[in-house]
């Protein structure tokens, strides 16, 4: 998903009635178990490169631990800084000093190394064949479906969908109701945020921070009224991800440095606090630990700060997520 907006200006983020539309992904492969496909599942022959800041690239990030792929798909971790090049590498906060392929110091090069003639956004998660030297997707959504299941029959019995609980991350039986919160997540929650945040008026701001928040009242309604660990159930799904990489962002980011500010989640969401401390400090089977292991609130603050335009980092939360201890 594109981090940016369009225009001619590479980092000017709202359209000139000052509202913030994302666009699309252009780069829309997959990979495939089949061996003849044109991408197919193989250990060490994908790159994934990230910025830790990113919610978009977080979700790769996160499957990409959760499913067990840390030793098939490299990571690549670039630096917060985002410029006309799109992100630089600073080797800042556990990122890479350059591109450990080509040596370039700026996300540019690997999209110009994929098509010179390129002209869109140099956006994350951006998913690399060495052997071919090409993009194969840089969509975060669609790169999430990849990593449950292409990589399967290189990963043992347990890690497999077809052998998790409740049919893993994107069970057929639930689709149909994944597919449908997905999709107002995404418009009012997800990018709702930066809708508000990256506003260029005060009628823009108005017409989306009113939704977000009805977005979030309503995911406290449905977690309250199914009373499940999870969004859908007892188990991690699609959804659950997706919403994570908001959440966790939420209190630590968007309250200040988006204007998010009517309420926040540990304070004014009981249910939504619970489920993102359960997802956050978990380390059973259903989280693998790779919730925490992958988020980085350090470059997120620093991120968002950039993103801003703003010079002040911001030095709170005391708790980024709560104690699970915590009494909330």
């Amino acid at each position: 998903m594109s981090t940016t907006h369009k225009g001619s200006d590479p980092l000017k983020l709202a359209d000139e009635d000052g509202h913030f539309r994302r666009v699309a992904s252009q780069f829309r492969d997959s990979i495939s178990p089949d061996p003849s496909a044109p991408f197919p599942a193989e250990k060490d022959r994908y790159v994934l490169y990230i910025c830790y800041g990113c919610p978009w690239a977080h979700r790769a990030n996160i499957v990409r631990s959760l499913k067990g792929l840390e030793d098939i798909i490299q990571l690549v971790v670039m630096g917060n800084v985002l410029t006309s090049d799109g992100w630089l590498y600073d080797g800042k906060h556990g990122s890479a000093p350059h591109d450990p392929l080509y040596g370039f110091t700026s996300h540019s090069q690997l999209y110009h190394k994929a098509d010179p003639e390129y002209k869109g956004r140099y956006t994350v998660p951006t998913l690399w064949d060495k052997k071919k030297e090409t993009i194969v997707n840089n969509e975060s959504a669609e790169i999430i479906r990849m990593f449950y299941t292409a990589f399967d029959d290189l990963l043992p019995a347990e890690l497999r969908e077809v052998n998790k609980p409740g049919g893993g991350c994107y069970p057929e039986k639930l689709r149909k109701d994944i597919d449908g919160m997905n999709e107002w997540i995404y418009d009012t929650v997800n990018n709702g945020v930066y809708k508000c945040g990256f506003s260029a008026s005060q009628e823009a701001y108005d017409a989306n921070i009113v939704p977000l928040f009805e977005s979030l009242d309503r995911l406290e309604k449905h977690l309250d009224e199914r009373k499940t660990a999870y969004l859908w159930g007892e188990h991690v799904t699609d959804s659950d991800i997706r919403l994570y990489t908001t959440l966790v962002r939420f209190d630590v980011a968007y309250v200040t440095l988006f204007k998010c500010n009517y309420k926040q989640i540990r304070y004014d969401y009981p249910r939504l606090n619970k489920w993102l401390q359960r997802l956050y400090w978990g380390e059973d089977e259903e989280t693998q630990g790779a919730f925490q292991k992958t988020t980085h609130f350090a470059p997120i603050k620093e991120g968002y700060t950039m993103a801003t335009k703003s010079k002040i980092v911001p030095y709170g939360p005391k708790h980024p997520i709560m104690p699970l201890d915590s009494g909330m």
